[in-house]
C-alpha cells in the first residue's frame, strides 16, 4: 500500500526546503511508471534516486510541499 508521501510524489507534488535549496520530486516523464526514478536536488547538484530513497529523504530531512524556483508547485 502506498503512503501519502508516495501518492503525492506520484501525483507530481514537489517536496523541499527553500531555505536549504533541497528538493525531491518525480519528473513528469516518470508519472504512471511502475518503478519511477525521482530527482533529489541540493543547491547545484542533481541526483536520480529510487522511490524508497526519495521517501526516506523527505522524511529524514522533514521536507514539505513547496514551490520549486523553476518548476513551480508540481513537476507536471
Amino acid at each position: 500500500m502506498a503512503t501519502m508521501t508516495e501518492s503525492e510524489l506520484r501525483a507530481g507534488l514537489i517536496f523541499g526546503d527553500t531555505n536549504t535549496a533541497e528538493y525531491v520530486y518525480m519528473p513528469a516523464s516518470e508519472l504512471g511508471v511502475d518503478h519511477p526514478i525521482c530527482v533529489y536536488e541540493s543547491q547545484d547538484q542533481r541526483e536520480d534516486v529510487n522511490m524508497e530513497t526519495a521517501i526516506k529523504t523527505i522524511r529524514t530531512r522533514s521536507l514539505r510541499p513547496v514551490k520549486h524556483p523553476i518548476l513551480g508547485k508540481t513537476s507536471c
